[in-house]
């Protein structure tokens, strides 16, 4: 591997989404992440959609889209932790690595004698990263931090569902799990900073990442908003409680996004669209001005708008008033923008099929982001990694990684 990271080896011990996102990032970048899973696979290998495979045959351990996405470019084995042998083979793994991550639940850890006590003893320099619903109490002992969590739950408690939907009677969880992948992003980012931090001093350290703090931090507005004003913030749809116009607007066939909140943007806008006037109405003056009206000034936007079709609204727009059509997916994957990005990049599935996913979004012009591999078969490096005679890779199935991760 090249990359920034090129050296950074990383020891992943995550399911699901939220640690997977993190080391996904990581790998990306260049690190070298070996993903360490049970002998039943990661619990999102099963989950779909799945490709169909050569000669209808499945992929034995399970490769739906899922795992694929979110699990390229790292080596995979498989340790069964629960025994003697299996925890002989990480610590192996550990002796040469920068960081461990992990997104079990409080306690699943320490039940198999690898809680970040036991680990730091005797690896000093290593970086323990743990994403966690509610955090981990060493950190800060919640009331919460027992409870499993998954993205809807941390959506919800963190206080994005409060201020998405349509309104207050109708909050909606956001289509991405954001819930996951931003504590994964953050998870990357501490894990990082930690590592700096033991190659100065030698001393590594517990990095803790709650998937509530991070979604809580993420909605940072709703924080001073409630703070300042004594009014809790609600779902208001697609417009926006400080700024307008900064909404969607209907077309003949379809929305656009506008946003034209600065006086400057609003009078240019007005001019595109064929009213002038309305830059100079007192009544519009000001973004307070505007929010005070802003179903008026939505309702003259869409006057226009709704007589064109999202190509021509673009066209008028683009490049002069901050907007965009929303797009489906299959618009991006059609969109020369996101190809000539590498934002979208095509691998092999074991099936003998291709599938399509979303590429590294951090750019680099002296360490490029090396060539995508795809995810690894289930204990398809165990050998590479460990040796031929790598121990603990059979055993009981144990718990299943739904009832004991997080994310």
């Amino acid at each position: 591997m090249t990359g920034p990271l090129n050296g950074l080896r990383v020891v992943d011990l995550t399911q699901v989404l939220s640690g997977p996102f993190c080391t996904m990032v990581l790998a990306d970048l260049g690190a070298d992440v070996v993903k360490v899973e049970p002998p039943q696979g990661d619990v999102s290998r099963a989950w779909g959609p799945h490709p169909a495979a050569a000669g209808g045959a499945p992929v034995e351990g399970g490769y739906g889209g899922y795992f694929a996405s979110v699990n390229r470019n790292k080596r995979g084995v498989v340790l069964d932790l629960k025994t003697e042998e299996g925890r002989a083979g990480l610590h192996r793994l550990l002796d040469g690595a920068d960081a461990v991550v992990e997104n079990y639940r409080v306690g699943v850890m320490e039940r198999l004698g690898l809680d970040y006590e036991t680990l730091h003893a005797r690896h000093p320099r290593l970086v323990y990263v743990c994403v966690r619903g509610f955090g981990d109490p060493r950190t800060g002992a919640g009331p919460y931090a027992t409870w499993p969590a998954f993205d809807i739950v941390a959506q919800a408690m963190g206080g994005l569902m409060g201020i998405t939907g349509s309104d207050a009677d109708h909050p909606t969880k956001v289509g991405p799990g954001v819930g996951d992948i931003f504590p994964g992003v953050l998870a990357a980012v501490g894990l990082l900073a930690a590592v700096r931090h033991a190659e100065r001093t030698g001393e590594g350290q517990l990095v803790d990442v709650a998937m509530y703090d991070a979604v809580l931090s993420l909605c940072e507005r709703v924080v001073y908003q409630q703070s300042i004003t004594g009014v809790p913030p609600r779902p208001q749809g697609n417009t926006h409680p400080l700024l307008c116009p900064y909404g969607v607007v209907a077309t003949g066939d379809g929305f656009v996004t506008v946003a034209a909140p600065s006086d400057h943007h609003w009078r240019l806008l007005t001019e595109l669209i064929g009213s002038p006037g309305l830059g100079t109405d007192a009544r519009y003056a000001t973004n307070e001005d505007r929010l005070s009206r802003a179903g008026e000034v939505y309702r003259h936007i869409e006057a226009w708008s709704r007589a064109l079709t999202t190509e021509g609204v673009v066209q008028v727009l683009g490049g002069r008033i901050p907007c965009g059509p929303v797009a489906s997916a299959a618009d991006i994957l059609d969109d020369p923008h996101a190809r000539a990005r590498q934002m979208l990049v095509d691998l092999p599935h074991p099936g003998g099929s291709t599938v399509t996913v979303a590429g590294a979004p951090i750019k680099f012009t002296a360490t490029p982001t090396p060539p995508f591999r795809p995810a690894p078969l289930l204990g398809q490096h165990t050998d590479e990694v460990l040796g031929a005679r790598a121990t603990g890779a059979t055993g009981g199935a144990g718990r299943g990684a739904a009832e004991g991760t997080d994310g």
